[in-house]
């Protein structure tokens, strides 16, 4: 059984929440630079440590090390649904996308295998560390590329592992859950596994939604991890829906059902059917 996500104590019931004032800049500098060397460590661990250790002590790893950056940038993990003996292998997550720290509040809840789009390559030190813990990168614009990766992620499957995906294709500003292509589900139905919904959305101390952590527009990476250093604190909200079986159903069909689950969990509203997208057509 894995350790569950560290939490913060809750206030006292009845106690009036106090508003954080802005963090001060020596307090912001000095958080971007543990956090800067926390990155350049992950970066070592996956290039020299990973290729000596099995699967499962990298998964311990890569827990541990996202939990640990999580605590350095002040964000509060609050789990809900989350199974008792922890997620199984053979399992595809499919999350909705907001920010760039997706990747590993996911990680601290189940380390996985992601695909991501293939830009993320060129992400400074983000991009390196992606890569050395077996990121599948994809180029969306090449239709063989999805084939590729599909096969490959399906192979990794059907040994056990799990992989991540964020199917929407692109992040919002986490109001809305953009309509999910099911093009990268054909793994977990060729490998006859299971597909995780996990919501994500990001909060204030008074339960608003967080815009300072997404990553959206014309941001920069380095604008974004910057304006995530100034937080004084970020609740992150990951809610886990009941596993979908993907054995001898449609990619599509469980696109939708993963969509509408976590468009539930996010309390939105869930459209009646969705228009085929050129991702969900038959291969």
């Amino acid at each position: 059984m894995r350790t569950p996500l560290p939490s913060r104590p809750s206030r006292t019931a009845g106690a009036p929440a106090a508003a954080p004032g802005p963090t001060p800049l020596p307090l912001r500098v000095y958080r971007w630079s543990r956090a800067t060397a926390h990155v350049l460590e992950g970066l070592a661990m996956t290039a020299i440590l990973f290729p000596l250790v099995g699967r499962n002590r990298r998964r311990t790893l890569s827990a541990i090390w996202s939990r640990r950056l999580l605590r350095i940038l002040r964000i509060e993990a609050r789990v809900h649904g989350q199974p008792t003996a922890g997620l199984a292998g053979n399992m595809l997550i499919v999350a909705n996308h907001v920010s760039w720290l997706d990747i590993f509040v996911l990680n601290a809840l189940q380390p996985a295998r992601f695909i991501a789009k293939s830009e993320l390559k060129r992400w400074p030190l983000v991009g390196r560390f992606a890569t050395n813990a077996g990121t599948l990168f994809i180029d969306r614009a090449r239709r063989h590329d999805t084939h590729k990766v599909n096969r490959h992620a399906a192979e990794v499957l059907a040994h056990g592992d799990v992989i991540a995906i964020f199917p929407e294709g692109t992040t919002t500003d986490g109001r809305d859950v953009l309509p999910f292509h099911g093009s990268l589900l054909q793994p977990i139905v060729d490998a006859e596994g299971h597909v995780q919904p996990v919501a994500i959305r990001y909060l204030h101390h008074d339960g608003g939604v967080n815009d300072a952590v997404a990553y959206v527009g014309d941001t920069s990476f380095a604008q974004s991890f910057w304006r995530v250093t100034g937080e004084r604190r970020v609740v992150v909200e990951l809610h886990v829906a009941p596993l979908l079986p993907a054995r001898a159903r449609h990619r599509r069909e469980l696109s939708r059902a993963a969509e509408a689950a976590i468009r539930r969990a996010l309390a939105l509203p869930v459209p009646d059917s969705e228009p085929e997208t050129p991702g969900d057509r038959p291969a």
